[in-house]
Order: structure tokens, then C-alpha cells, then sequence
């Protein structure tokens, strides 16, 4: 499945993600600080959407967000989709 979400409060516009079953195969910001988000989106990469919701939750960096915090919530709407 593959879910685009549009962020809010961070300098990147937009997350797509791919999801198998419950698991992340790939994560692609649109937008942001490139290294930032390219490392956030490598690292998550075969994790369980529940364990990267529960690690990056609530991280902030302006605006009371910051992209792994927006990559949380996108993951939690698309959990909502299936």
C-alpha cells in the first residue's frame, strides 16, 4: 500500500510511504533538509509501523513538530486507511 501524507509545521511538503502489511519498505520526504530526511527515511526502512510511531512520536523542532514527528503521524493515518 502506498499512502501519501501532506506535512504541517516542518519545511518538507509531503511524505510517501509504502507499507507491507505493517511493515515500512520505503519512506520518501518531499521537501526538508535532504540528509535529515534521507538518513530518517534509510533508517526506518523494514521496521514495523508501530516502532517507528513509538521512537519518533512527539520529537520536535519548531512549530511543536519536526519530520520524524510528521512521519509518525502520517504513518498513524495510514494505519487508520487500511
Amino acid at each position: 500500500m502506498t499512502y501519501t501524507y501532506k506535512t504541517h509545521g516542518t519545511c518538507s511538503r509531503q511524505i510517501e510511504i509504502e507499507l507491507d502489511g505493517d511493515t515500512v519498505r520505503s519512506v520518501r520526504f518531499i521537501g526538508g533538509c535532504t540528509g535529515n530526511t534521507q538518513g530518517l527515511s534509510r533508517l526506518v526502512e523494514g521496521m514495523k509501523a508501530d516502532e517507528v510511531v513509538r521512537r519518533l512520536r512527539g520529537i520536535q523542532c519548531r512549530a511543536g513538530t519536526s519530520c520524524p514527528d510528521q512521519l509518525a503521524r502520517a504513518l498513524e493515518c495510514a494505519r487508520v486507511k487500511r
